[in-house]
């Protein structure tokens, strides 16, 4: 694996002995954790709830329910699907979920292309992560505007500054006291707004 590449854990639902031996030949350890596996949808249902899957197998029909639903839950929540299906309803299981960003591959499945298969999804749970650290950071750089615009205006309300010396204010005492300006201004915010 190379340096800083990411090990991805993978969810099996519904997959008996043979095809779980399938995937782990067929899948490299060093690129993937071992198989977590579940025989039902509550499982895999809990089993996602409690850890982080990045990567989950559906091997359709499971016995509660056919997949599909469990497959766009999963999808919903950030995780790289991939549902095997049989042939007669590839075409209309696809037209259900692909839009969804589900990855749907007829059975039976050959090792290249299953391997294909999950190398695509791979990287599209890559690109995810990466979308969701830059949204995470821009969220935290929003909020600390926010924090230090609302302690800025306190500053402004109770001793009368000019936004620039509330600004000026603010990046001094972080500077002073080796704070972030938000830490600064959370501070005030708590000296002003709480009784």
């Amino acid at each position: 694996m190379a340096p800083g590449k990411n090990k991805y854990r993978v969810l099996v639902v519904g997959a008996n002995d043979k095809i779980c031996a399938f995937i782990s030949e067929v899948l490299p350890r060093n690129d993937y954790e071992p198989l977590i596996r579940a025989d039902s949808v509550g499982a895999a249902r809990r089993l996602a709830m409690n850890s982080t899957i990045d990567l989950a197998i559906l091997n359709a029909p499971l016995r509660e329910e056919f997949g599909t639903q469990l497959a766009l839950d999963l999808a919903e929540d950030n995780v790289g699907v991939l549902l095997l299906v049989q042939a007669d309803v590839y075409e209309q299981i696809c037209y259900k979920v692909e839009d969804e960003g589900v990855l749907t591959m007829q059975k039976p499945v050959t090792r290249q292309g299953f391997y294909s298969a999950m190398k695509l999804l791979t990287a599209m749970r890559g690109k995810l992560l990466r979308l969701e650290k830059k949204n995470q950071t821009l969220q935290n750089k929003m909020m600390d505007i926010r924090t230090v615009n609302r302690a800025k205006w306190l500053l402004i309300e109770h001793y009368h500054m000019t936004e620039s010396d509330a600004h000026y204010y603010i990046e001094k005492q972080a500077m002073n006291d080796r704070l972030s300006r938000r830490e600064v201004a959370e501070n005030i915010i708590k000296t002003y707004e709480e009784p």
